[in-house]
């Protein structure tokens, strides 16, 4: 089937968000299942952040060795094949080693596509970036909106996530056939890539802005349907509205800013987002309504949806190392903390109120605010790296 490069990684970035969002949008059914309390759950689900955390710092040398197109291949069908156990295993614990194995997975599956779309990025001379991971929000906004009705039928999750994985399966197999290697961009000179992908001193402010996204994002697609049950009591479609609607505008927003981004620069459109995820979080803390917190939850969503993909941009340009060994540094700080929401804010939850729980992402976002000097201004927005090479870092 003749399917540009890139469109074939758009595929595999909503691939995998169809996967992960199938679970996550489950996890009110999951913790019934399970049996345990907010806290607990959160406890589980951090098996996927240490397994994430793990790949994103020893994987860049295996992925560099196997190619773009067989590490597809294992990642997104292995996550798809992992989330898809987790209904039948049945006690926590063994929940934690499940999810501990796709989390393996998904920080190698975060380096090969991220390090895919940036050399696409130069062969098409243009920014892709934030359009690929709008396919990853509009992922989970089909999932969840599909999520919320099977949730109102009372299909089971066994099903749900069955019928997911067969779906990725016949797919992702034709879309991830034909993937080739793009070329590697030009680095300042040559050395071997280190066997540990750690963040040099001139990555961390690009660590801190996608931490605060990532944190968001979390927030926001782990425990919108549960904090919408808890707090209103809401039917589940309502419930699953909070997830459905963070997703649809993170989604619209990456899909459509990279002009945005072209005419007033990384630097000023991050600012912007992160006031707006700022909004939606403090919505979401004093709602009165379950629709005010509906609107804060589009809001986070909104707000979060560009930040990551530009200081992954930024990231993968700079050429003090290979692409794939500072993506994965910016990874191993940042794409980790989505997995590391669900544990933070279930603590916060259960001793201090789920409302309550939002209120941690604020901090980092004021300090993600004075960090954005590192993405390129406008001047530079032609250039995302410009305001992050070497020696500045």
């Amino acid at each position: 089937m003749n399917i540009a490069p890139h469109r074939r990684i758009y595929i595999c970035f909503f691939l995998f968000a169809v996967s992960l969002g199938a679970l996550l949008a489950r996890m009110p059914d999951l913790q019934v299942a399970l049996g345990v309390n907010k806290s607990e759950l959160g406890m589980t689900l951090i098996g996927m952040a240490i397994g994430a955390l793990t790949s994103l710092t020893f994987s860049s040398p295996l992925i560099a060795h196997l190619g773009a197109r067989t590490t597809a291949f294992v990642t997104v069908l292995g996550t798809a094949a992992s989330f898809a156990l987790v209904p039948w295993v049945g006690e926590a614990p063994l929940v934690f080693c499940v999810l501990f194995g796709a989390g393996l997975l998904a920080g190698a599956l975060e380096i090969n596509l991220n390090v895919e779309i940036d050399r696409l990025e130069a062969q098409l001379g243009r920014g892709i970036m934030n359009r690929a991971h709008g396919f990853w929000s509009l992922g989970f906004f089909v999932t969840a909106l599909i999520a919320s009705a099977v949730r109102q039928a009372e299909i089971s999750m066994q099903l749900h996530l069955a019928v997911t994985l067969a779906v990725v399966l016949v797919v992702g197999t034709v879309a991830m056939s034909g993937i080739r290697n793009a070329p590697a961009r030009a680095v300042s000179h040559e050395a071997k890539a280190p066997l540990l992908a750690l963040p040099t001193v001139g990555l961390l402010p690009l660590c801190m802005i996608g931490l605060a996204a990532f944190l968001v994002e979390g927030a926001g697609i782990d425990w919108s349907a549960i904090y919408m049950r808890d707090v209103f009591a809401v039917e589940p479609f309502i419930g699953g509205l909070g997830l459905t609607l963070f997703t649809f505008f993170m989604a619209m927003v990456r899909l459509f800013i990279d002009p945005v981004v072209d005419r007033f620069g990384a630097r000023a459109v991050a600012t912007a987002l992160l006031l707006l995820s700022a909004i939606g979080l403090c919505a979401v803390w004093l709602a009165p309504h379950p629709y005010i917190a509906l609107l804060g939850f589009a809001l986070m969503g909104g707000g979060c949806s560009a930040v990551y993909p530009l200081a992954v941009s930024a990231a993968a340009q700079r050429t003090d190392r290979a692409a794939q060994v500072n993506v994965a540094a910016l990874g191993q700080v940042t794409f980790i903390v989505f997995f590391l929401a669900p544990p933070l804010l279930g603590f916060v939850a259960e001793h201090a109120g789920i409302r309550t729980s939002y209120l941690v992402c604020l901090p980092l976002i004021l300090y993600a605010l004075f960090s954005v000097k590192a993405l390129a201004s406008r001047g530079a927005a032609g250039n995302p790296a410009a305001a992050v090479s070497p020696a500045q870092g």
